[in-house]
C-alpha cells in the first residue's frame, strides 16, 4: 500500500500516509523470529528520549483502562488497575494463614528443560486457595487433543502472602 506497510493476512502494520498504524480483524496475532535476531518484539519510545511512559496499555471492551506495561530509563513495570474508585465492598482478608497452608510449593523441572530445576506450583492445586490466579481448566485439551495448559499469575499470590504474614506478625506480637 505504499510507505512502510506490511500486509500479513488479516493484519496491517506500518506507516501509511504519514500515520503509524496497526489494525486487523482477526483476534489473534502470531509473532515469530529467527534466532539470528536479538528479540521477537522490540518496544522503544520513538521520541529518542529515555523518559519511557506506557508503551502498552490494556483496555476493557468499553474502552476503560485496566492495565499497562510502563517503562522509564531503566525499569519496566507490569501494572493492573487497583484504584479505590473502581472497587467496592472491601473487607480485610482474615483467613490468610488458612489459605496459605493450602498451597504446596514444589521444586520441579519443565519437561523441555530437564536440566533446570525451578520453584513453583501446579496451577490446579492453587485454584482452591486463590482461584483468581489460575486461568484455564485442569486437563483441558485443544481440538487436536494437544495439551491446553492451565496458567498461573504468580503476582496474584502476593496479596494472600501479605495477609498471612500480617496475621503471623500479629500472633508473634501478641506472644511477645
Amino acid at each position: 500500500r505504499g510507505g512502510n506497510v506490511v500486509m500479513m493476512g488479516r493484519l496491517l502494520m506500518g506507516v501509511s500516509a504519514g500515520t503509524n498504524n496497526v489494525s486487523g480483524s482477526d483476534a489473534s496475532i502470531q509473532v515469530s523470529y529467527s534466532k539470528t535476531h536479538r528479540f521477537g518484539i522490540h518496544i522503544r519510545p520513538s521520541d529518542n528520549n529515555t523518559g519511557g511512559g506506557q508503551p502498552m496499555i490494556f483496555q476493557n471492551q468499553a474502552g476503560g483502562s485496566i492495565g499497562s506495561i510502563g517503562a522509564d530509563a531503566s525499569n519496566v513495570s507490569f501494572n493492573t488497575s487497583s484504584d479505590y474508585r473502581l472497587k467496592e465492598n472491601d473487607v480485610a482478608i482474615s483467613d490468610g494463614i488458612t489459605r496459605l497452608k493450602q498451597l504446596r510449593p514444589i521444586k520441579f523441572n519443565w519437561k523441555v528443560t530437564p536440566e533446570k530445576t525451578v520453584d513453583g506450583f501446579f496451577a490446579h492445586e492453587v485454584t482452591s486457595a486463590v482461584p483468581e490466579a489460575v486461568t484455564g481448566e485442569k486437563d483441558a485439551v485443544f481440538e487436536d487433543n494437544s495439551t491446553k495448559p492451565q496458567q498461573l499469575d504468580y503476582t496474584k499470590l502476593i496479596r494472600l502472602l501479605t495477609a498471612a504474614l500480617q496475621e503471623a506478625v500479629a500472633k508473634i506480637e501478641t506472644l511477645e
